[in-house]
């Protein structure tokens, strides 16, 4: 089986994947980390470089290549990586494919990225914790019906990282 975590970004997705991968003894790959070994280059310099149209591109290509090539996988994506190049539907014809969707609400978001913002190329720009309320507010109304085609969701407000694992392996596993 692979297990697909999806969610916005900051929502822990690699954080509650790497954990969940040691609990259920399965591989754990995050996406981003992926395409950063592939392209040797880091996420925010492909933005840079390339744009995100090539990024987007390169992400369905790999999701795919991860996909086809491996099986007791834990596998987290990028917040946005549910929402093109049709990878939901992809994840959602896949043999052996259960996605998991982590949903936070926008204050858990707005925490948890006003201190990593550099390190996140979508919201890097904004200047004020208005617009990045604003910003999140907008793109989980444009996410959520991408989101919401998750096999499963757990909201991940106020649990601890060991909760929400331990809610996805009696689930799955």
């Amino acid at each position: 089986m692979i297990v697909i975590l999806i969610g916005y970004m900051a929502s822990g997705k690699s954080t509650i994947g790497r954990q969940l991968a040691d609990k259920v003894n399965y591989q754990f790959v995050d996406l981003d980390d992926y395409i950063e070994e592939r392209e040797k280059m880091s996420i925010v310099d492909l933005f840079k470089a390339k744009g995100e149209i090539y990024f987007r591109k390169i992400e369905s290509i790999y999701l795919k290549e991860i996909i086809e090539e491996n099986d007791n996988l834990i596998l987290s994506l990028g917040g946005g990586t549910p929402c093109y190049g049709q990878n939901m539907e992809y994840l959602k014809k896949a043999i052996n494919v259960n996605s998991i969707y982590l949903k936070a609400s926008i204050g858990t978001l707005v925490n948890r990225l006003e201190n990593e913002k550099s390190k996140r190329p979508l919201v890097a720009h904004l200047k004020t914790q208005e617009e990045l309320i604003e910003f999140i507010g907008k793109h989980l109304f444009e996410r959520n019906q991408f989101y919401s085609l998750a096999n499963e969701t757990f909201v991940t407000d106020k649990l601890a990282t060991e909760a929400i694992v331990k809610a996805i392996r009696n689930k799955l596993f």
